[in-house]
């Protein structure tokens, strides 16, 4: 059982997400906090390989107004993401070679209350697939009340 404390929606509509993963997060006392209370955002958020090590990008985590006013961490801060050997050179090999991109889909508390993040190796979607992808889910939800209607 897991609670999510933060979701990139966005991240479904503009990508086709291939392979998910779980890593864990290296997060300041204070931003555990934060995201408890739901200060977090992942929009724009996205993976990275740097010198062998996996990094959140961009993802916005705000900080508490009861934080110390001298302890107040940078609110889009590089986040480190760990992850085992093996797990983050296969992730290298599939992004380099098949030009594919990892973005963060989620932020979640797990059955221990570590924090842990939900990643996916994705690949981008052109304007003419989100437009197919927008008129399935539109044809799934009339299909879903015609039923209701009828039962």
């Amino acid at each position: 059982m897991s609670k999510d404390l933060a979701r990139n929606k966005k991240a479904f509509h503009d990508y086709a997400i291939l392979e998910t993963f779980e890593a864990g997060i290296a997060l300041k006392g204070s931003e555990v906090k934060a995201l408890r209370a739901g200060r977090a955002n992942l929009k724009d958020s996205f993976v990275r390989i740097i010198r062998g090590e996996l990094f959140l990008l961009n993802a916005h985590i705000s900080y508490l107004d009861t934080t110390n006013s001298y302890f107040r961490p940078d609110e889009r801060a590089p986040r480190k993401l760990l992850m085992h050997r093996r797990q983050i050179d296969k992730l290298f090999g599939k992004v380099s070679t098949d030009g594919l991109t990892m973005v963060a889909l989620s932020l979640y508390l797990n059955s221990k209350n570590i924090v842990k993040a939900n990643i996916a190796l994705a690949k981008g979607k052109n304007l003419h697939d989100k437009r197919e992808a927008l008129k399935q889910k539109e044809a799934n939800i009339e299909a879903r009340s015609a039923l209701k209607k009828y039962i």
